[in-house]
């Protein structure tokens, strides 16, 4: 049983990556075929304990199908990569594009309805003396 298991590991690799530890580790059957596990090991608190544990997921690929595990990954990682871009893009763009169509919807403003300047004058005297008076009362 020792040698078993001695031939049963045959190459490891691991990948920190953030919170996360991806174990890839290429294992060996009774007769000799390889095949890998990908083992990901998450660090989690337990609330009831307090004591710190680690969560896994494994994962067993056999060589029968590596390739098409291969394509399929090649194929959502570029597929990931490439929505991602436009949505890093898609901010800016939007934002380039709303100032523009803002400044194409401005509008001219007029006042000829407000009255003749003389009211308007009038009125801001009125105005000053009474914001006056009341910072006098405060």
């Amino acid at each position: 049983m020792e040698d078993y298991k001695e031939r049963n590991e045959v190459y490891s690799k691991s990948v920190r990556a953030g919170k996360r530890t991806y174990f890839f580790d290429v294992k060996s059957t009774k007769s000799d075929e390889y095949y890998l596990t990908i083992t990901e090991s998450k660090r989690r608190f337990n609330n009831e304990n307090g004591k710190f544990f680690y969560e896994k997921h494994k994962l067993f690929l056999y060589k029968e199908d590596f390739e098409k595990f291969s394509e399929g990954l090649t194929d959502v990682i570029s597929f990931i990569k490439k929505e991602q871009e436009v949505v890093e893009r898609t901010p800016e763009n939007s934002i380039q594009k709303e100032s523009v169509e803002a400044s194409n919807t401005l509008t001219d403003v007029s006042f000829e309805d407000l009255g003749d300047k003389s009211d308007a004058d009038d009125t801001a005297v009125d105005d000053a003396n009474n914001k006056s008076s009341e910072d006098d009362n405060i």
